[in-house]
């Protein structure tokens, strides 16, 4: 996959979020992520090895989490996955943005940001 094929690359990015939330941590950094990349999570050590091993813990303590991809948007290298995270039953979840940056069709570069969606939101469009 080149980082010019953006269907593929915005394919890469969703799969690896899903097998991600799916518990698949390993797999997904294994088969989407350049290790030497970098993330930009404030609230981990830098470096992909790190992010994978918090992934994996959060993962033991929400194993049911739900992803549901709402858009994806690619240009160059980069691509951005707009989703609904829900950690538990009766959560109303987060928004959330995942931005990838692609080098030789592997994530070199992540993103994240997220917001909570308030159950009684006075937005009847909602955050979807």
């Amino acid at each position: 996959m080149t980082d010019h094929n953006i269907p593929a690359l915005k394919q890469a990015a969703v799969e690896f979020l899903q097998l991600v939330v799916a518990g698949r941590i390993d797999e997904a950094y294994r088969t989407y992520v350049e290790m030497g990349g970098r993330h930009h999570n404030p609230y981990f050590p830098a470096g992909f090895p790190e992010l994978q091993k918090a992934m994996a813990e959060d993962h033991v303590q929400s194993p049911n989490k739900q992803l549901t991809v709402k858009n994806v948007i690619g240009e160059g290298g980069l691509v951005a996955v707009h989703s609904h995270l829900v950690r538990s039953a009766g959560d109303p979840g987060f928004a959330v943005v995942h931005l990838f940056r692609f080098s030789g069709g592997r994530i070199a570069e992540m993103w994240d940001c997220g917001m909570a969606v308030p159950p009684d939101s006075p937005n009847a469009d909602g955050a979807f």
